[in-house]
C-alpha cells in the first residue's frame, strides 16, 4: 500500500487516505506524513484526525513550504505530521504543532542555507514560529517553521540546540 495509508475512521472502520494526493503543486500527502524514524524502527505514523490534519497540512504548504520551494527550488521537509507516540520517539515537546499538522522542519545543507530560507520567510510570508534547530553532536542543522488558523501567527524567532 505505496500509494495509500490506512487509517480507523470514528466508527472503527478502515479506510484510506491517497498518499500521492497534492497538497500544492509541489507537495503531497505522503512527503508530510512519511517518517525516517518509523521505517527505521518499524513504527506507524498513526493518523487519527485526517480530516483536521490533511487540511492543516494543505494550508502549511501553500502559506509557506510552497513561496519557499518557488523562490530556491526543491525544499526536502525531514519531518511534518507527527503522531503523539511519534513526537514522543523523536524527543519532541509535548505540544508540539507537528501533531497538529501545522509545522514542518526543514533540510537545510548549510548555515548559510538556513540563514537565507530564515531571511525569506521573515521578509515575505506569515508564519507562527520559525526555529533555528541544531544537533549538538553532529552540527547539523534544520529549520523548523509553523503556521496555524487556531489563534493569530505569532511571528516568534527562536535558536534552538539539541
Amino acid at each position: 500500500m505505496e500509494n495509500y495509508f490506512e487509517y480507523l475512521e470514528n466508527n472503527g472502520a478502515k479506510a484510506e487516505l491517497n498518499m500521492q494526493e497534492h497538497l500544492t503543486d509541489h507537495f503531497t500527502v505522503w512527503e508530510m506524513l512519511h517518517s525516517n524514524t518509523c521505517d527505521r524502527i518499524g513504527m506507524l505514523n498513526r493518523l487519527d484526525e485526517p480530516e483536521v490534519i490533511i487540511p492543516r497540512l494543505r494550508t502549511l504548504c501553500q502559506q509557506v513550504l510552497e513561496p519557499l520551494r518557488q523562490q530556491y527550488g526543491k525544499i526536502i521537509v525531514i519531518s511534518g505530521y507527527r503522531s503523539d507516540c511519534l513526537n514522543y520517539v523523536v524527543g519532541g515537546v509535548p505540544n508540539s504543532q507537528h501533531c497538529l499538522g501545522e509545522a514542518a522542519d526543514i533540510y537545510v545543507s548549510d548555515y548559510d542555507e538556513l540563514k537565507q530560507y530564515m531571511t525569506f520567510i521573515q521578509q515575505n510570508l506569515t508564519f507562527d514560529q520559525l526555529i533555528m534547530e541544531r544537533n549538538k553532536k553532529t552540527g547539523n542543522y534544520w529549520l523548523h517553521v509553523s503556521y496555524t488558523k487556531r489563534h493569530e501567527n505569532r511571528r516568534q524567532v527562536l535558536k534552538l540546540e539539541r
